[in-house]
């Protein structure tokens, strides 16, 4: 039984508690904490807050999330009818959800819808009004904000396209900012393959999810910005330019587009597969070390379980790093009966990917682990972003190419900005926890 939240002072408090623990951490391992810019920091935490408030209390900006929300689920359906002609009713329309019928092939779908929506100019004018806002209220420059505005709906890798001829001018804190934006967000073609995981078969779910997911995109962009210009401050000149979206891969046709965005979506979709597979059976391969050999004949399996509640099953890779990162967890403002379970999946996204940890946490909420729904729609905003040590290297290579005369630099703030990206999210769940209550 999942309990119900509600907004108290104590809440208020550890939110509070919570958004002063990651700036905290932010200026112990800050570039130059003398140049912050507080006035730049304070307006991105308050667009954020203003962003949260709208979409959780005001009923119009919450309606238009919610249609937008069902609009996505919707989408997803119409996914479905492509599965059951490929497989046939009897296969496509089991009762039990799974990751490979029901998850994967909706990467595909929203690839080649994502690439449809750029060929019509859609994306891009999305794209401009987040732009504009994001350089009147926290004065960012044009590259910069071009960049961050796009991360919202495009992958790491693709954004940095769209400010291709910008880049080998950028400085140290434009550049860091980029890779920050990218580790902080995810990418419009997988949050589709999110929803189904966490949403299962449930429509409600599913849109429940799926508004949640939108509202942590959206947050996560001024947040980026906060936690980029704390870690890595603007100490050289800027050239605010008038900054255009360059064509990201231009196709000629309608059904071009479409075609060049399934073929991504296969090839995304056999990625993401292929990391799942290899990353949970090394999970596996760890549980079974850890638990099944030194657990099981230390007798710690038997305590652990005793100390949990039966929560946790033993000495697992889980367990482990649910337990080193609980305390922090805490101070973020997830319950307590909760904070091993958050900790876990955090841990989980930046070691393996967010795949593994939202397929995990799906596997979680319908055994019941997660006692509060705060804890489980805190997890949803955790979890959303591609900060993760394997994200590293396919940010390096990426821009590597894009901008080669800065590739030493780029090498030296990968592990920074990945760090910077965990923090977007964690700081986006904070919000949005003390929000709550």
């Amino acid at each position: 039984m999942i309990e119900p939240f509600g907004f108290t002072v104590i809440s208020l408090l550890r939110g509070l508690l919570g958004m002063i623990c990651v700036l905290g951490v932010c200026y112990l391992f800050s570039y130059d904490r003398k140049h912050i810019d507080w006035k730049l920091i304070g307006g991105g935490l308050f667009l954020q807050l203003i962003l949260a408030l709208s979409i959780l209390y005001v009923p119009v900006i919450g309606i238009v999330f919610e249609w937008i929300g069902k609009s996505f689920v919707k989408l997803m359906d119409f996914t479905h009818a492509g599965i059951t002609f490929l497989l046939g009713d009897a296969l496509a329309n089991k009762g039990n959800f799974s990751f490979l019928l029901h998850s994967l092939p909706v990467v595909i779908f929203f690839s080649a819808l994502v690439s449809l929506l750029y060929y019509w100019g859609i994306i891009q004018w999305i794209v401009r009004a987040f732009l504009w806002a994001l350089q009147h209220f926290m004065n960012v420059s044009g590259s910069e904000g071009l960049v961050v505005s796009g991360n919202i709906f495009m992958g790491m890798t693709e954004s940095p396209v769209l400010i291709k001829n910008y880049l080998p001018s950028m400085n140290r804190s434009e550049i860091f900012l980029v890779m920050v934006s990218g580790m902080g967000t995810i990418a419009g073609s997988v949050m589709g393959a999110y929803v189904g995981m966490l949403g299962g078969s449930d429509p409600v779910s599913r849109v429940l999810f799926a508004k949640h997911l939108l509202s942590a995109s959206v947050m996560a962009a001024p947040g980026a910005i906060v936690i980029a210009k704390m870690l890595c401050p603007q100490t050289e000149p800027v050239s605010d330019r008038v900054i255009e979206i360059e064509q990201v891969d231009k196709r000629s046709t309608p059904l071009d587009a479409l075609a060049a965005g399934a073929s991504t979506g296969v090839k995304l979709m056999v990625n993401i597969a292929a990391m799942l597979l290899v990353f949970i059976g090394l999970v596996a391969l760890v549980n079974y070390i850890s638990s099944d050999i030194i657990g099981r004949y230390t007798g710690l399996n038997e305590w652990i379980r005793e100390f949990t509640n039966g929560k946790s099953q033993g000495l697992t890779f889980q367990f482990i790093i649910g337990t080193i990162l609980a305390p922090f967890m805490w101070l973020i403002g997830v319950p307590a009966d909760d904070i091993m379970v958050v900790g876990s999946l955090l841990g989980q996204k930046t070691i393996l990917n967010e795949f593994v940890a939202y397929a995990q946490m799906q596997e979680w909420k319908d055994a019941g682990m997660f006692i509060y729904e705060k804890s489980m729609l805190m997890s949803t905003y955790i979890l959303c972003g591609f900060a993760n040590i394997s994200s590293i290297g396919i940010l390096l290579g990426g821009m590597g190419v894009l901008a080669p005369g800065k590739s030493a630099m780029i090498t030296r703030l990968g592990f920074p900005a990945m760090i910077g990206g965990a923090l977007v999210s964690i700081m986006s769940a904070t919000i949005v926890g003390m929000i709550l209550g």
